[in-house]
């Protein structure tokens, strides 16, 4: 079966990085965008940054742009979200999901991992 198995999260202070993993399995992992989402207690899941399934084209929410980067190993089958910078307002949940580019309606989620800014 499919799984996507985050990990990376953490307790961070401002300014510090982090860096999170998802690795696929029991999929095509190169036909799948993939998507990091983040979603904090009372508020809805939010796009945090996207990757084509190829990796030549990545997509950003404006909170984050300049601090974040999200990479691919269409090898490892796993994706990246490089943190930078942290701040408060980073702390959430964050989820990995997987999008097929041929397959219109099929996804998955990983389980989340919590990351955590506070000093």
């Amino acid at each position: 079966q499919v799984q996507l198995v985050e990990s990376g999260g953490g307790l961070v202070q401002p300014g510090g990085s982090l860096r999170l993993s998802c690795a696929a399995s029991g999929l095509s992992f190169r036909r799948f965008t993939m998507t990091w989402y983040r979603q904090t207690p009372g508020k809805e899941r939010e796009l945090v940054a996207q990757i084509t399934n190829t990796g030549g084209s990545t997509n950003y929410a404006d909170s984050v742009k300049g601090r974040f980067t999200m990479s691919r190993d269409n090898v490892q089958n796993t994706v990246y979200l490089q943190m930078t910078n942290l701040k408060p307002d980073d702390t959430a949940v964050y989820y990995c999901n997987a999008a097929s580019v041929t397959n219109r309606g099929e996804n998955y989620w990983g389980q989340g991992t919590q990351v955590t800014v506070s000093s």
